[in-house]
């Protein structure tokens, strides 16, 4: 600034100075006003889910999680602490499926909105808002992801939001949002690591664009600083307990590799074949705006990163939202002054999505269900199968990892009543996995089940809650085995569930006696940090 005869004179800016207090200036509005249809949108996504999800039964996830959270720590060996924490709060009143799938539709209506939000402010308007929220609430994995409790669920609405917080701190919003960055981070973070996929992506985006001068900002670093003190704690214990994380990964990682097809074609079909055009179209168009492109270039980072380290196909699935907010604005303006046009894209993403419906989302009845999948499975030459069992007769994994549970739990109990009482006393259950010893604490309580043990994940932790294992039913239990450890092993019953997973059907029980070694000498031996359940 200078004064000359009595009259200020302002100097021009450099080039960078001015991009610089550009990007302090207070933020332009949207381009277009936020209606009701957002909140429609999020609203019709958490009824259809709260409809639909009580059928079949609990996944073997969502009962670990339960468990997890009635044993409340800063971590456990293959998660942070939200979500079974979450899970632990619905059962609070009794067990219950339809409260437990309340907090995934919750989820799922929350990225629908954020979703829409961001819509808004890349400039969308109303039927903009329309086709990101009908696309974000039915693209089929979304729907999956919206059904179940899992880690994903809450990375379903926190990366879009993410995406809008640091868009919006580029055009020109309160820099004190970074604060709001971290904050959200961490929060994504507490529910499941793959956020810091994310956020190095979004840095990439960043830094290859002039958008970069944004980490220079001394709130940049505050937001940074905060997230990094808000996950410590969990940093922590896993530290504390060896990174158990990283161990389980690395036991995992020949068991789940993605080689057919291409990670980035697996991206196209779990978001369906056809509306991946309209997030596609989305991706095209960030790249084409300047001032949006880093969005685009840290979508192109995150799925390079991750199918580099051969990540399973839905890791990357919450940047989506993303995406699908973009695309709907230059489909809006495409379809702007054509009222024919407008009514046919809403047609098509509800008629193209219905089909694939009853495969994400319990709808039908088991028979009627497997009835439905043989049906397609004609129509389209496919074969569905579990594994390597190719049947028509057995749900695809989704399901039959829902079935068979508490059944399976009842078995397990008559043949812990049928012990003498000196046997019960003392009688340990150990299970393969922790998807049988959930279902056992979970269910088992009302049969005054004791607690079960395993060597998988987090049940290693736990230990062998003082059980000597002199009588142990042993669940799934490889009866060759056994016979090496205890002095007496009897089979009493096999447990039959044509539905469920091939590893979860015709499961011997056996109980065994007279153990050699005792349990907690053997317990390093069964540790399984692992989700592929090999006998231990």
């Amino acid at each position: 600034m200078g004064k000359t005869n009595g009259v200020l004179l302002q100097q021009p800016l450099s080039p960078v100075r001015g991009r610089f207090e550009a990007l302090r200036r207070p933020p332009s509005k949207p381009h277009r006003h936020l209606g009701a249809v957002p909140y429609a949108a999020a609203l019709a996504t958490f009824v259809l889910h709260a409809v639909a999800n009580a059928q079949y039964g609990f996944f073997r996830d969502e009962l670990y999680f339960i468990v997890c959270g009635r044993h409340p720590a800063l971590g456990y060996v293959d998660q942070p602490s939200l979500v079974p924490l979450l899970a632990a709060l619905s059962q609070d009143f009794g067990t219950s499926l339809f409260a437990l799938r309340l907090i995934p539709a919750i989820c799922g209506a929350l990225s629908v909105l954020v979703a829409c939000f961001l819509t808004a402010e890349l400039g969308g308007g109303r039927f903009a808002q329309l086709v990101c929220g009908l696309v974000v609430m039915l693209s089929p994995e979304m729907l999956q992801l919206s059904q179940r409790l899992s880690p994903d669920a809450v990375e379903l609405w926190t990366w879009p939001l993410l995406a809008l917080l640091v868009y919006r701190i580029s055009r020109g919003g309160d820099r004190r949002l970074w604060l709001a960055v971290g904050l959200v981070g961490a929060l994504a973070a507490w529910s499941k690591y793959s956020v810091a996929f994310l956020g190095v992506a979004l840095l990439i985006g960043i830094a290859l664009t002039p958008a970069r001068r944004m980490l220079k900002d001394g709130w940049f670093a505050a937001g940074l600083a905060l997230a990094f003190a808000l996950v410590s704690p969990n940093v922590a214990w896993q530290a504390s307990h060896g990174w158990p994380m990283i161990t389980l990964l690395r036991n995992d990682y020949d068991q789940f590799l993605v080689r057919n097809p291409p990670f980035v074609v697996q991206q196209l079909l779990i978001m369906h074949p056809v509306l991946s055009i309209e997030w596609l179209v989305g991706l095209a168009w960030l790249m084409r705006k300047a001032q949006m492109r880093f969005l685009g270039y840290a979508y192109v980072a995150l799925i390079a990163m991750m199918a580099l380290l051969d990540a399973k196909p839905y890791y990357p699935s919450a940047v989506y939202p993303m995406l699908i907010a973009a695309g709907a604005v230059p489909i809006e303006s495409w379809a702007r002054r054509a009222l024919g046009r407008r009514v046919a894209i809403v047609a098509v993403i509800v008629l193209l999505a219905l089909p694939a419906i009853p495969f994400v989302l319990p709808v039908l009845p088991m028979q009627r269900y497997l009835a439905y999948q043989r049906g397609m499975a004609r129509i389209f030459h496919v074969q569905f199968h579990v594994m390597n069992v190719k049947t028509s007769e057995t749900p695809i994994e989704y399901y039959a990892d829902m079935t068979g549970w508490p059944q399976m739990e009842r078995t397990v109990a008559a043949v812990y009543d049928a012990l003498p009482a000196t046997d019960r006393a003392q009688a340990a259950i150990l299970t393969r996995n922790f998807g049988e010893a959930s279902a056992l604490d979970v269910f088992g309580a009302a049969d005054h089940l004791p607690p079960a043990l395993s060597g998988n994940n987090n049940y290693w932790v736990w230990g062998t809650r003082g059980f000597s294992g002199n009588v142990l039913i042993d669940v799934n239990g490889d009866i060759n085995v056994d016979r090496a450890r205890f002095r007496d092993v009897r089979l009493a019953t096999i447990f039959r569930n044509p539905y469920a997973m091939p590893y979860e059907n015709n499961l011997p029980i056996l109980v065994c006696r007279g153990i050699k070694t005792p349990l907690a000498d053997l317990w390093p031996q069964l540790r399984n940090y692992s989700y592929a359940f090999r006998s231990m």
